[in-house]
């Protein structure tokens, strides 16, 4: 007689056993490192970093608050240009401190290491312990979301798919190869994108990195990089390092690794699906209706209210708005959520049932559901930092007000549904369709702007420098070649 089935997850983690695997400073040497990266990401996802020979770093580590000076005005900087968005002049500087519990290895960079920081005043400011995040730090406020959640008794944990095509040629845009989905004549042996793939990966595990698994996707030279679940600031850390790693390893290789949302119309989008387990810190919650716990309901009531602001974080170019279509699999447009609903932004995925192993007691679930969140209406020119401050608070403030979830799960495509359909299930809202929408909607959400704070007003102003750049070419492939070289 076979085993009675289990509801337990197949991959338990949790807050209180899943951490980053960075390195202690004192293993520099072992490592033979002798450059430190000193790495932080702009309002425009942009990585940027400053060189320090592994002496130099040393030096500096002797002081009480180790970093660099960098100009306020950086963050009104996008990409290359000069021109500094409204709000923010060429006066000022903060103090960049590294954080000493960030610090990866670079294996695409032999000898080098990445660390990330904190941006503070870098003497007394007004109102303000020295020490503290200024409010346009993209970390500070991602970690003050989360230590907010902490209050409540609630922590998350963050893992990203990475979806990325690989070209040949930018100008004009040439894939490495036309194959499709998991099929696996993308990752024929010898190939140079096979080489390229194999060295992601070991070089994501070499830096401490989880890898879950990689395979071709549905767009022509198109691949996908799972990694584990982290906590939120260490998970947009370690997606970072990860895009870097895929960005380097293949210019290496001649190639160049896009991460651009769509860049061909007849074919698949790209995009960093986030995926989120949300927990109670102390007791478990009971479920109470078959499917979700109550802190799951007021967190995904949340995300489901400021969804449409958000996406000004998630989706922050006009280029995202190419996949904001139904039908493609990319989550639709309405404000929704559904069971392994791949049509709806915000998709509960609900564990396989197990049997046990003979013999042997089945590993509980970390959480008393087994579910996680995967937010679909997200993509790779957004900042990690920025876009889970964005989701992870609009779920807190779900948390907060203990909001009602209005929506119910939906089982199929909002798009083929009419519009009694829609009513019966609680959809009626729409996402935002375009860039302007997006924006409009984070600066009238007042809930969104008092949690984040002054970085929404900094990330707004930098999004018109952006905006105008991204836009500059008089042609479509103009602009497409700018979009596919900057991301």
């Amino acid at each position: 007689m076979a085993n009675a089935p289990s509801n337990s997850t197949y991959l338990p983690y949790s807050p209180q056993t899943t951490k980053a695997q960075t390195i202690p400073v004192s293993s520099l040497a072992s490592h033979n490192i002798h450059s430190v990266r000193i790495t932080w990401v702009d309002f425009g996802n942009s990585t940027r970093f400053r060189v320090l020979p592994v002496s130099s770093f040393q030096r500096l580590l002797a002081s009480s608050r180790p970093g660099v000076t960098i100009a306020q005005g950086n963050f009104g900087l996008v990409l290359s240009c000069i021109v500094l968005a409204p709000g923010f002049s060429a006066t000022g500087e903060y103090l960049y401190v590294v954080d000493l519990d960030s610090i990866r290895l670079c294996p695409y960079a032999p000898g080098h290491a990445s660390i990330m920081g904190w941006f503070q005043d870098k003497t007394p400011a007004p109102g303000r312990a020295l020490g503290t995040g200024v409010p346009m730090c993209p970390r500070t406020v991602l970690k003050r979301v989360v230590d907010t959640a902490t209050s409540y008794n609630a922590a998350f944990l963050v893992g990203f798919e990475s979806e990325f095509i690989l070209l040949k040629s930018t100008n004009p845009i040439e894939a490495v190869n036309p194959h499709g989905h998991s099929i696996s004549s993308a990752l024929p042996s010898g190939a140079k994108e096979t080489e390229v793939m194999e060295e992601i990966a070991q070089g994501l595990v070499d830096s401490g990195v989880e890898l879950m698994m990689y395979h071709s996707e549905g767009a022509p030279g198109q691949y996908e990089v799972i990694t584990g679940p982290l906590p939120p600031l260490e998970a947009a850390d370690a997606l970072v390092h990860t895009r870097e790693t895929i960005t380097n390893v293949a210019i290496k290789h001649g190639f160049r690794a896009t991460f651009a949302p769509r860049i061909n119309l007849d074919n698949c989008k790209c995009c960093p699906f986030c995926w989120m387990i949300v927990f109670l810190s102390s007791l478990f919650d009971e479920i109470r209706d078959n499917l979700l716990t109550p802190l799951e309901r007021t967190f995904l009531a949340g995300v489901l209210e400021h969804l449409p602001a958000a996406c000004a974080f998630t989706l922050p170019i006009r280029a995202s708005y190419a996949r904001m279509v139904d039908g493609i699999w990319s989550g639709g447009t309405w404000v929704a959520w559904g069971s392994d609903n791949r049509e709806v932004p915000v998709r509960l995925c609900v564990p396989p049932t197990h049997f046990p192993t003979t013999g042997q007691q089945e590993r509980a679930s970390p959480t008393p559901s087994g579910n996680h969140f995967e937010i679909r209406c997200i993509d790779g020119t957004s900042s990690p930092y920025l876009a889970l401050s964005g989701l992870l608070g609009a779920g807190l403030l779900g948390i907060q007000s203990q909001a009602p979830l209005v929506e119910k799960n939906c089982a199929e495509a909002i798009a083929q549904m009419s519009k009694a359909e829609r009513d019966a299930v609680g959809v009626g809202r729409r996402l935002p369709l375009t860039w302007e929408e997006a924006r409009g909607a984070l600066e009238g959400d007042e809930a969104m702007k008092g949690l984040l704070g002054g970085v929404v007003d900094g990330f707004l102003a930098a999004g018109v420098i952006l905006d105008d750049l991204m836009g500059a070419p008089t042609t479509e492939a103009g602009r497409v070649q700018l979009l596919v070289e900057n991301y």
